[in-house]
Order: C-alpha cells, then sequence, then structure tokens
C-alpha cells in the first residue's frame, strides 16, 4: 500500500541519488580543472571523528559541534570549508538515520513533511549565503554557533528545558510557529549549528512528545543536507577528499549505533561534549580576532 510516509521514503531515495550523482559530477568537474583539496591529509584522524561523531549522533548527540571541535583541534580543515564539509559529509549517513526512525516513531506524517519542507527552504536560501562568506564571517558565525550549541547540550545534560507533550500533530498557529522555527533551523544548520538540539526544544515547545523530534530531525537533515551540500559542492566550499571519508565512516557508524547498541548513558558523554564545544567556540572566536588584525 503506497502511504503517505512511503512516498515521503521512495522521494528521500530520489533526493540520494540525485545528491550522489551531483556530487560526483561536480566533483569531477573540479578535479578537471586542477583544483586542489583545501585540507590536510589526515584520512585516519577524520575517519575516526566521522564514526564516533555519527555513532553518538545516531543515540541523539549532535555531530556537527563535535566534527567542528575536531577539525579545530588539529586544524585539519580551513575554517571557511568546514561548513560545508560538514553538510556534504555527513549527508549520506544522515539520510540512513531518517530512513531508521521515520519508519520506526511514530508522528503525524503532514507535521513531518510541512516542517522538512520548511527545513529544507532554510537550507537552500542559508547554503547560498554561507558558501560565499569570507573566512572571518564563517569563524564568528561557527563560533557564535558553537556557544549556542553548548547552551543546548548543557539543557540536556542538566534536564532543563521544556518537558513537552504527547501530542503528535500540529494544527493551526502551533503548526505555523513550527513552520517558522524550522526554516529557521534548516538556515542555521548550513552554518554549522546542529538541528537536533534545537529542533528537541522546539518540538517540546510546541506541546509534542520529544520523541517525535527524531524522525522529524532526521528527516529535515536527510532532505535539507543534500540540498544544501549541492550548493557547497558547487561553490567549492568544502574539502572533498575528508567529506568522502566522513560519509565512508559515519554509515557504519549509524548502523552499528541504531540495529546492535540503541541505547548507551550519555551523562558524561554530554558534559565531556560541552568542554570540547567550548574550546572550540573560544578558539574559532580567537581566529576570527587574528584575521581582523591582519585585514
Amino acid at each position: 500500500m503506497l502511504t503517505m510516509k512511503n512516498i515521503l521514503l521512495l522521494t528521500l531515495l530520489a533526493v540520494t541519488a540525485w545528491f550522489i550523482v551531483m556530487w560526483r559530477h561536480l566533483a569531477e568537474r573540479a578535479r578537471a580543472a586542477g583544483t586542489k583539496d583545501p585540507a590536510k591529509t589526515e584520512n585516519v584522524y577524520h575517519a575516526i571523528v566521522g564514526f564516533v561523531a555519527c555513532f553518538f549522533d545516531t543515540l541523539g548527540i549532535g555531530n556537527f559541534a563535535t566534527t567542528t571541535s575536531a577539525f579545530k583541534f588539529r586544524s585539519t580543515v580551513p575554517d571557511e570549508k568546514i561548513p560545508g564539509t560538514l553538510n556534504v559529509g555527513y549527508a549520506l549517513p544522515t539520510i540512513a538515520q531518517a530512513f531508521i526512525y521515520i519508519s520506526i516513531v511514530e508522528v503525524d506524517v503532514w507535521t513531518m513533511v510541512l516542517l522538512i519542507i520548511a527545513s529544507i527552504a532554510g537550507a537552500w536560501l542559508g547554503a547560498g549565503v554561507v558558501a560565499k562568506w569570507s573566512r572571518r564571517k564563517v569563524q564568528i558565525g561557527m563560533g557564535l554557533a558553537l556557544l549556542v550549541a553548548a547552551a543546548l547540550f548543557a539543557l540536556k545534560a542538566t534536564n532543563v528545558g521544556p518537558g513537552g507533550g504527547n501530542a503528535l500533530e500540529l494544527r493551526g498557529g502551533l503548526m505555523a510557529a513550527g513552520l517558522m522555527g524550522n526554516f529557521a533551523l534548516g538556515a542555521l544548520m548550513t552554518l554549522g549549528i546542529g538541528l537536533y538540539g534545537p529542533c528537541l526544544i522546539l518540538i517540546s515547545l510546541l506541546g509534542m512528545n520529544p520523541k517525535a523530534a527524531f524522525p522529524i530531525m532526521m528527516g529535515s537533515c536527510a532532505f535539507l543536507m543534500p540540498i544544501g551540500g549541492v550548493r557547497f559542492v558547487r561553490e567549492g566550499g568544502y574539502s572533498l577528499r575528508t567529506a568522502v571519508v566522513m560519509t565512508l565512516s559515519g554509515i557504519p557508524a549509524v548502523l552499528i549505533a541504531a540495529y546492535i547498541v540503541r541505547s548507551l548513558p550519555l551523562q558524561y558523554v554530554y558534559w565531556l561534549v560541552i568542554v570540547v564545544v567550548v574550546y572550540a567556540a573560544v578558539m574559532m572566536l580567537r581566529s576570527a580576532a587574528e584575521e581582523r588584525g591582519k585585514a
């Protein structure tokens, strides 16, 4: 039977195929033009980062802030290329998560579809802007985004924040608020701030069951990351080699976390992530100050 959920999954499959074809085509064109990869050749390091980040992302800890921290720690990817590398490199692992969570978690299909569309529109707008930003603008934007991410992790670790309700759908004014909120979150995601924490808070504030955030968040990211990612690829605003390594290491991590591990006590992991993310935010803002001094 062809249900709305099945149509959504088939559409996601089509978007996945389109992303792979476009990524390969644009990458080959860049290679033919002699474009050099801006990142350091740290394949093993990036593979470890991609695996660990996607493993914990599947269990509820976002991977954008942690990966940005890892890149900044060893300066392996230029700051201005980090947002694009994240959106391109984690697109396929996130699509794998979306197929899993959309299939198993109950939520009103139309609510999910409309919120996903809003996030795609925000990502398309945001990627076109961020891909053309100067290094200093990206550093300031990501530094502030990382501080926001650290604050959201702290709320999660201390169980402070809206508890949510039992609703599995949005209607009327609540739907309008959800659409505007997810549009903004889609745009912010292209800057490197993960969507999970903010989406969970948004869903809870709207009175929905917090578990509904999983298919909505994963579905939003699964659609917006390929679409936004292609814009980054077209603009050359990413590291091809790093993104490929992150993709290849991230997909098995998602499958292991979803089907074998399933859940872990993550309280101490949250606090470790907070420390690492705050460190990365300070270093990013410090780099922005140094860029201003050079200018």
